[in-house]
């Protein structure tokens, strides 16, 4: 007659199950952290774009030899000091010739992400001396 087993794990399960505890314990952490960078990115998204929302609301209100004296000065800094945390953020405007009647505002917002990479969104619109027409939105 055998002598009764006692009850308990073996050391190939203990070992075959801390190593799934570890590798479920690592995919969290994973899943976390890419959550927390979707979060930053949206959020920093939505700032980005309020402040060239902003500074095309600005901008609309100029007439076209205002518009035109704009561009003489070049590409310039927008100021971003009103908005939420705006001194995260840097905003670019430049203003170029597509027609005689017809220029192109580009509004580029610049700011690093929790991935600690730098993060652009652009906001393209055309102003014809009848006034603002097409808005183009891109991020990278």
């Amino acid at each position: 007659m055998k002598p009764p087993r006692l009850a308990g794990f073996t050391l190939v399960e203990v070992m075959v199950a801390s190593t799934v505890l570890v590798f479920g314990i690592v995919t969290a952490i994973t899943t976390s952290q890419r959550g927390l960078q979707a979060l930053d990115t949206a959020r920093n998204l939505t700032a980005a774009s309020q402040i060239m929302q902003s500074e095309m609301e600005r901008i609309r209100l100029l007439g076209w030899t205002q518009l035109a004296s704009l561009q003489q000065t070049g590409g310039s800094t927008v100021a971003t000091a009103d908005a939420a945390d705006g001194s995260r953020f840097t905003c670019a405007r430049e203003i170029t010739d597509i027609k005689t009647d017809m220029k192109q505002i580009t509004l580029t917002a610049v700011w690093r992400g929790y991935d600690g990479g730098e993060h652009t969104a652009r906001l393209i619109t055309r102003y014809g001396k009848s006034g603002l027409n097409d808005y183009f939105y891109t991020t990278h």
